[in-house]
């Protein structure tokens, strides 16, 4: 029984010193040392051509072992990088060898090869000067064998992409590949997958975005250079104004354009003022706009962006819900119509233009105010003081004029001149806009029987129409820039600031000769029959660019308009 106690107690104290010796050993901080592996192949300064008629011929990469002063077990893997690197911590390429990284040699694809070298920017048909080495890894130490030059020819023919993605600080995404915005792959005339692509989506300005193959890297990364064209490893892409965009991209061109949407509307029969009518769509986010609008009649219907008749999504001809632009019908070989609408009432409609839709829907809408009884005359009051009077027609009243608004004043909608008619309200606040930096801001309120009062979100004129027969106030503003250019296509877009009442101002550079224009885009393009002057008068649609600085300095530029926004002043000041 001794005999036994003493072998149980023997195997415990030797367990006890192995498992503690095993630990000591393992701890990566120890006193043991790792020895880079050496290379082997391919000798140092080679050039290989890469054979697009046999892309899974191989180039083999062989080397001799690293060594652990305390024999632990290693890991190797091949690193290519640019040439010259003496750094391989984050590499064009790494692949770990066979058996789990232990082989000494790695065998990779000309395809593969050609395919990464594609991601990093590296043209067609030429050589690539690279570096390669082989990391070794033992436990949490790494090194790096000395490296060798080598040279890769690239296929003749570019990879393209078949999917794409958008993703940066400018988008949506929140600059999270992982969740990057898919784009729409387009079809061709034959109604087979093209290398176009396309997106709407919100950006936001300063900020800057470029498109990937992949949610994640290595992948193909698409930019810009200094002429704005799309580049593979490019620069990152901004844009000037936050607002909503069609992100276009023509992979077989390697062109990229923006469409800037002010907003979708639903125009046609159904809607008030038919096809002379226009109800705005919210945008919602993720290429969704949507609105509840009252449809008073059957019929066909469209969706209309920018009041531009050039911008209209009709339904795909065999379908029950598909749209497409109407412009793009033909080069991707479906035939298209108007939507049609046999519903009345108040309907949700949602326009889904992500890449997974490009589709509409019309969802009754059971929460929708019920109409008002339309008034024969409408007066604004501010603070009690009557200041406007509305133009009727029909059950809408509305100014051609846009009314200097101010947040520090409580305004109200009555029906009689004195304020002792029915009194009307909004829910919310006139001038909420999520995009308020667009050129032109749109929105709208619902209108109801109230004596609350009016607020306004910020100073601002607004053109206000009133629609008695939909409950809803619909307003708009517009943001002025000062035009400076001496190219067209190189000008500065300076955007003003809004000052009570109907003023624009911005204090900045401006240099000697330029050209200038007050623009809204493209709605106001004021130009001056004094155009030589500090001081003058500015008309939209009419005048000559403003020529007026001799010298280059800083200067607080100021314009005034009429309160139709056709005429006004402006004044240069050097600061």
């Amino acid at each position: 029984m001794k005999n036994y106690y003493k072998i149980f107690s023997f195997i415990i104290i030797s367990s006890w010193f192995f498992f503690s010796c095993e630990k000591d050993n393992l701890d990566p901080l120890g006193n043991w040392s790792l020895t880079p592996p050496s290379l082997i192949i391919p000798t140092d300064d080679i050039a290989i051509e890469l054979d697009e008629e046999t892309p899974n011929e191989t180039v083999t990469f062989n080397w001799s072992p690293a060594y652990s002063s305390a024999n632990f077990a290693i890991t190797y893997s091949v690193v290519i990088d640019t040439l010259g690197s003496t750094s391989f911590e984050t590499p064009i390429l790494e692949i770990t060898s066979g058996n789990s990284g232990k082989d000494l040699s790695l065998a990779i694809s000309h395809r593969t090869l050609d395919e990464y070298l594609s991601y990093s920017g590296y043209p067609i048909d030429n050589l690539a000067g690279l570096s390669w080495s082989v990391k070794a890894k033992c436990l949490e130490r790494v090194a790096y064998a000395p490296s060798n030059s080598i040279s890769l020819k690239r296929f003749s023919t570019e990879i393209i992409p078949i999917k794409l993605y958008v993703s940066g600080t400018a988008t949506e995404n929140n600059n999270d590949l992982s969740n990057a915005i898919s784009l729409k792959r387009l079809n061709n005339a034959s109604g087979l997958p093209s290398n176009v692509h396309e997106v709407y989506t919100r950006l936001t300005a300063g900020n800057t975005f470029k498109f990937y193959s992949e949610k994640q890297l290595p992948c193909h990364q698409y930019g810009t250079n200094s002429n704005s064209e799309l580049v593979k490893s490019g620069l990152p892409i901004t844009v000037t104004e936050s607002g909503e965009y069609r992100i276009s991209v023509d992979l077989d061109n390697a062109t990229y354009s923006l469409l800037k949407i002010e907003k979708w509307s639903v125009v046609g029969s159904p809607i008030n003022n038919g096809w002379g009518g226009d109800e705005p769509l919210t945008y919602q986010g993720g290429g969704i706009w949507k609105a509840s609008i009252q449809l008073v009649n059957t019929g066909g219907f469209v969706f209309r962006a920018n009041e531009n008749w050039s911008y209209l999504l009709k339904r795909v001809v065999g379908t029950t819900n598909r749209v497409i632009m109407e412009s793009q019908a033909t080069s991707q070989g479906v035939s298209y119509e108007d939507i049609p609408s046999n519903n009345l009432g108040h309907y949700f409609i949602t326009l889904n233009l992500s890449a997974t839709g490009y589709t509409y829907s019309m969802e009754i809408d059971n929460t929708a105010p019920d109409p008002i009884a339309t008034p024969n005359q409408l007066f604004l009051f501010a603070n009690g003081t009557m200041i406007e009077q509305f133009n009727k027609s029909g059950d809408t009243f509305s100014l051609n004029k846009f009314i200097p608004l101010q947040a520090s004043v409580n305004y109200s909608l009555n029906s009689e001149s004195n304020g002792s008619g029915t009194s009307y309200a909004i829910n919310g606040v006139l001038g909420d806009s999520s995009t308020p930096d667009a050129d032109k801001v749109i929105g709208n309120n619902t209108i109801t029987e109230s004596t609350n009062a009016i607020t306004v979100t910020n100073d601002r004129a607004l053109r206000l129409t009133i629609d008695f027969s939909q409950s809803k106030v619909n307003w708009e503003y517009y943001n002025f820039k000062l035009f400076h250019w001496q190219t067209w296509e190189n000008r500065d877009e300076f955007v003003m600031t809004y000052q009570h009442p109907n003023t624009y101002t911005i204090t900045t550079a401006l240099n000697a000769n330029y050209d200038m224009k007050f623009i809204s885009p493209w709605d106001f393009d004021m130009g001056s029959t004094t155009p030589t002057n500090l001081t003058g008068t500015i008309t939209n649609g009419g005048g000559s660019n403003i020529n007026n600085i001799t010298s280059a300095a800083n200067y607080l530029v100021t314009i005034n308009l009429n309160d139709d926004y056709q005429s006004g002043t402006y004044t240069f000041v050097q600061q």
